[in-house]
């Protein structure tokens, strides 16, 4: 790894907690319940520290934040664990999984993984998150299939990326918020073997057979750059007999639920009854 992508890397690992505001115009609800209790899930990268929001005895959403795999920053989605915790009357997981420039592919998904199959030895789960989360609650989903470990119930699929293999070199990838000069940096930090990025794991959409997944979610915006790997996604999951409810937030780029939170209302209550229903079933 070149040294100016390492320090690169590392500012922005370092400087989330102080530079991501997303979502603070958000908190619809949760606002109340206490600070999440902490605790730490043995997986074969070592224990990893998750955040719980609600009832120990519940169901569970397993959360996985965005951040490019370059941001360890758990926080950054409180907003949405707290109102989900608090709307759909689950328990909510949000897992600290370790980032780049101090891991590479494929620690961060398998780390994932073994919180989700822990967390299901416990009780129902359903998975998701958003950005580069939603690229590995779809990796997780698959390894889950490709091993037996667990059944998810639902994937969530914020804004995914899900193909690291493609080189985002046309127009439309170097316009936005998710930028030309990021995908590839995270591409050379985190996925810097050329070959893997062709895995399913690092890239679900290049994926063989898509077939036996759980219902998913997929979440795209009419302006983000990542927008063609949900669609495709959604597509192909469509394609192999999955069940699908594909949202295409309009007018909107990466952040899709901040440009228009009157829409982001519905939106997000939509999420939170399809968790419930997937967990609880009422």
């Amino acid at each position: 790894m070149a040294v100016g992508d390492w320090m690169r890397a590392w500012v922005i690992h370092h400087s989330a907690p102080f530079t991501v505001r997303y979502g603070a115009d958000l908190r619809f609800a949760g606002t109340e319940l206490p600070a999440p209790r902490r605790r730490r899930v043995p997986t074969r990268h070592g224990r990893v520290r998750v955040h719980e929001y609600g009832e120990r005895d519940r169901p569970a959403y397993v959360h996985l934040h965005g951040g490019a795999w370059l941001m360890r920053y758990a926080a950054m989605d409180d907003w949405w664990c707290r109102y989900v915790a608090a709307t759909a009357g689950v328990r909510v997981v949000n897992v600290d999984f370790d980032a780049a420039p101090y891991v590479r592919y494929p620690v961060a998904q398998e780390q994932c993984h073994d919180v989700a199959a822990a967390i299901a030895a416990e009780a129902p789960v359903a998975i998701g998150g958003f950005s580069s989360g939603g690229g590995t609650a779809a990796a997780v989903a698959l390894m889950a299939r490709d091993t037996g470990s667990f059944v998810p119930r639902l994937q969530v699929l914020g804004v995914p990326a899900l193909d690291m293999h493609a080189d985002p070199a046309d127009a439309a990838a170097a316009q936005g918020m998710i930028s030309l000069p990021l995908r590839r940096l995270v591409r050379r930090v985190y996925f810097p073997d050329v070959a893997s990025r062709r895995e399913p794991y690092a890239s679900p959409l290049l994926a063989d057979d898509l077939g036996g997944l759980p219902r998913a979610l997929v979440l795209t915006a009419e302006r983000d750059s990542l927008r063609p790997d949900g669609d495709a996604y959604a597509r192909r999951l469509a394609e192999a007999g999955v069940e699908v409810w594909h949202d295409v937030t309009p007018g909107a780029d990466h952040y899709f639920l901040t440009e228009d939170p009157v829409r982001a209302r519905t939106t997000m209550a939509r999420i939170a009854d399809e968790i419930r229903l997937s967990l609880v079933g009422v």
